[in-house]
């Protein structure tokens, strides 16, 4: 079977919405795909604004938003189909939404962006709400990803993706993943406070030197005491670790550079205490995603570190490393069109493993 849909994914860091238009095949179980089209649409001031309040608004206004970005998500669809020329070539379109509240232990998480709204823009089928099930299930609803890593890159042993959070995948057997601490929210934060959109290449934390009480007190939060599975929400960056750092005094190169050292430590030891789920082969590789996978210093660090337990550190091209959550959103919306398994409670926690996401039909019958 030949399927061809368009998966959206707006990450916590930010930096835009990404689209990408995938052909996947199916043939007895096996997948495999290609990225046809692919766009980063940075978000307007007027967007940023919203979508970075939006958990301070009272309940109509948030209501209001939901709708109103959902209609957003349909237009820059449109947009996307008319530049690319993909006028009736597209079968269905998953959005992973923009997420602002996610509270697992309360059996609760909430993503903008409303699907009728998508679909009503589109006229075609859209598939939303993606980790609300998994939620109701009693699991973590994060991370969903490692159901494409699964179906779609077996030769690798570890996934590592690094955007707003980073979060890790084993391909072991149980198949386990969690977010593992918050990542480039906190290093663009930073970057900001000396007037700069995010820091290039890790530019800046290279230059700087690490604060080793910072680094004590950031590696010492509880979060990092937990087992699997578990996941963050994106306050636990913005009102927790980022204070934390600014609360030191550092300048901005060591506090990017403490940050660094944090962000890779955590890595490397969550690989470490997972060690009862490590796969069973020599010669290790670890796929590395995600914007953080253009930060070449933050890189640089995390394979020093990984080396001590056999680890390739492999970042792909960079379509991959920038679409590969929206590449696997469209899966995810494919496999709930199939009405097959797409998120694993191997992962989340939940009680069973769930065919997760609302299905909209704006296409006519």
């Amino acid at each position: 079977m030949v399927y061809r849909a368009i998966g959206l994914m707006s990450g916590s860091s930010l930096d835009g919405l990404d689209i990408a238009f995938v052909e996947f095949h199916e043939n007895a179980g096996r997948w495999t795909h290609e990225i046809l089209q692919a766009d980063c649409y940075p978000y307007p001031a007027d967007w940023l604004i919203r979508l970075k309040n939006a958990t301070s608004l009272p309940a109509l206004d948030y209501q209001l938003l939901h709708i109103d970005y959902g209609h957003y998500l349909g237009q820059q669809v449109n947009n996307f189909i008319e530049q690319h020329q993909l006028h009736y070539k597209v079968a269905l379109v998953a959005s992973h939404g923009h997420t602002t509240f996610h509270i697992p232990a309360k059996k609760m998480t909430a993503q903008l962006g409303d699907g009728a709204a998508i679909a009503a823009q589109t006229k075609l089928p859209v598939v939303t709400d993606l980790r609300a099930l998994d939620v109701a299930f009693g699991g973590q609803g994060a991370p969903i990803v490692p159901i494409g890593e699964k179906l779609l890159w077996q030769e690798y042993d570890y996934f590592l993706n690094i955007g707003g959070i980073a979060n890790l995948s084993i391909n072991s057997n149980p198949y386990i993943a969690f977010d593992v601490c918050p990542a480039n929210r906190v290093l663009n934060m930073l970057a900001a406070d000396a007037g700069k959109e995010m820091d290039e290449n890790g530019a800046m934390a290279a230059a700087g030197a690490i604060n080793y009480d910072l680094l004590e007190k950031l590696n010492a939060l509880e979060y990092y005491k937990l087992a699997a599975p578990k996941s963050l929400a994106n306050d636990y960056g913005t009102d927790i670790i980022y204070p934390l750092i600014k609360a030191s005094g550092c300048s901005v190169p060591d506090a990017l550079r403490t940050c660094t050292e944090h962000i890779t430590t955590q890595i490397s030891e969550a690989i470490s205490n997972s060690s009862d789920f490590k796969p069973q082969t020599s010669n290790l590789k670890l796929l590395v995603t995600g914007g953080g996978a253009f930060n070449t210093f933050l890189i640089q660090q995390l394979q020093e570190k990984v080396e001590a337990y056999n680890i390739e550190v492999v970042v792909p091209d960079g379509k991959l490393v920038s679409y590969k959550e929206a590449l696997i959103m469209a899966l995810i919306g494919v496999l709930r069109w199939r009405q097959e398994y797409n998120v694993l409670a191997s992962v989340t926690g939940a009680s069973r493993d769930s065919i997760g996401g609302a299905l909209w039909t704006g296409d006519q019958a």
